[in-house]
C-alpha cells in the first residue's frame, strides 16, 4: 500500500500568555512507494510521533490530506485505516498471555471479517511464528525480556495484516545488543510480509541501516528523502550533513576566491565551479587523508586507535566544531610527538554549503 500526504500540517495551540501557536508538521507532501521500509528521521522534537499519529488517525491534521493507495483515509478514525501500530513502550497487557495479547485485536471483528476461536489461535500461532516467539505464547509480557515484549508487540500489530505498519521508536528502550539484534528482525519481518512500514527514530544510524528510504525533517520541516546512502553522500544542507554520520562530518569556516576553495588561508581545492564567497566546507572523516604535505595543517590533540581503523583527532581556528575526527586505516602512521598533521581533502566526501542558507553548493 502506498501512502501519499498532501500538504500536511498539524498546529497545536498555544499555552503561553501570547497563545502562540505550535507548527508540529509544516506542509509535508510526498509519496511513500508500496512495499518499502521508510525511516523518518530527525532529532527529538522535530514532529516525528505527530506525523506519524495523523497517518495512523491518532491525530486530526489541522490541514491537508492522508491517501492511502487511492483512498482518502484522513477522515477514517484509526480502527478502520487498517494500519498496525507499535509504540515505544510495547503497550501490551501485563495480565494477559502473549497468546491473548495477539488475538485482542481479532476479539471485536465483525461480519464477514469475523473469526471463530480456532482460526484467532491459529492467526496467532502464524505471526508467532514471524516473529520467533512461537515457544512463549504461554507467558505473560512480565515473564519475558525487553526484546521479547517488542516481539510481541510486533505480532500484534501483524495478526491482522495491517495495510500499513507504523513503528514509533520501537527500539529506544532496548540495550545496544538488543537494539541490533531486534532492528535487523524488523528488516526481516518487513520483507517477508511486504507491508509498507514507517519506522520513527532519532538515531540515524539505525534508520540508515534497515530503511529502504529515509525522510529526514527538522523543527516540522520536511529537509530530504532519498535511499540512505544517497542522502548521506548527497546532502541538500547542512543539517541534513550535520545529522547523518558517526563521527559526525567535520565543518569548517571557509571561502572561494578564484575557483579555489580557501579553510583559513590554506587553499584545500582547485577547479571549483561556484561563486566567489564565504561558505561552510564540510568533510566527512573518511574524506581526511594524512599526508605530510598535504593542503590543510591542523595541530593534532591525540590518536585513538580502534582496531581496524584510528581515529585522528585534532583543532582548527576555523572549525565549528570542539574538535575535527579523520577516520584513517590503522595502517598509516601518524607521528605522535609532531604537535601538527596534515591532510589533503577527498573531493567526493568535501561538501560545499552557502554560509547564509546554509543550502548545499554543488561543483564539479
Amino acid at each position: 500500500m502506498n501512502v501519499r500526504l498532501e500538504h500536511l500540517t498539524k498546529v497545536f495551540p498555544g499555552r503561553d500568555k501570547k497563545n502562540t501557536q505550535v507548527v508540529a508538521v509544516s506542509d509535508f507532501d510526498f509519496s511513500i512507494p508500496d512495499g518499502l521500509l521508510i525511516g523518518l528521521l530527525g532529532p527529538s522534537g522535530c514532529g516525528k510521533s505527530t506525523l506519524l499519529y495523523m497517518i495512523c488517525g491518532l491525530e486530526n491534521p489541522s490541514s491537508g490530506k492522508v491517501y492511502f493507495g487511492e483512498d482518502d483515509v484522513t477522515g477514517i478514525p484509526a480502527e478502520e485505516r487498517g494500519v498496525g501500530l507499535v509504540f515505544q513502550n510495547y503497550a501490551l497487557y501485563p495480565h494477559l498471555t502473549v497468546r491473548q495479547n495477539i488475538t485482542f485485536p481479532l476479539e471485536n471483528l465483525t461480519g464477514e471479517a469475523k473469526l471463530t476461536k480456532a482460526e484467532r489461535m491459529d492467526k496467532a500461532l502464524q505471526v508467532a511464528k514471524l516473529v520467533q516467539i512461537e515457544d512463549l505464547l504461554d507467558r505473560k509480557p512480565g515473564e519475558m525480556s525487553g526484546g521479547q515484549q517488542q516481539r510481541v508487540a510486533i505480532a500484534r500489530a501483524l495478526v491482522k495484516m495491517p495495510k500499513v505498519l507504523l513503528m514509533d521508536e520501537p527500539l529506544s528502550n532496548l540495550d545496544a545488543r538488543l537494539r541490533l539484534q531486534t532492528r535487523e528482525e524488523i528488516r526481516r519481518i518487513q520483507k517477508a510480509t511486504g507491508i509498507t512500514t514507517i519506522f520513527v527514530t532519532h538515531d540515524q544510524e539505525e534508520a540508515m541501516s534497515i530503511s529502504d528510504l529515509i525522510v529526514v525533517m527538522r523543527d516540522g520541516v520536511f529537509q530530504q528523502m532519498d535511499k540512505p546512502q544517497t542522502v548521506y553522500d548527497d546532502p541538500v544542507n547542512l543539517f541534513v550533513a550535520r545529522f547523518l554520520g558517526t563521527p559526525a562530518i567535520n565543518v569548517f569556516e571557509g571561502h572561494i576566491e578564484h575557483s579555489k576553495l580557501y579553510i583559513g588561508d590554506e587553499a584545500v581545492m582547485d577547479r571549483v565551479s561556484a561563486r566567489d564567497g564565504k561558505v561552510y566546507v564540510g568533510v566527512r572523516p573518511e574524506g581526511l587523508v594524512p599526508d605530510s604535505s598535504g593542503d590543510l595543517s591542523m595541530k593534532l590533540v591525540g590518536i585513538e586507535v580502534m582496531g581496524r581503523d584510528t581515529s585522528v583527532v585534532s583543532t582548527h581556528p576555523d572549525m565549528t566544531g570542539v574538535n575535527v575526527r579523520a577516520i584513517i586505516s590503522a595502517e598509516n602512521v601518524i607521528d605522535r610527538d609532531s604537535g601538527t598533521v596534515r591532510f589533503n581533502l577527498k573531493r567526493g566526501k568535501t561538501l560545499i554549503f552557502d554560509k547564509e542558507t546554509e543550502a548545499r553548493i554543488f561543483y564539479d
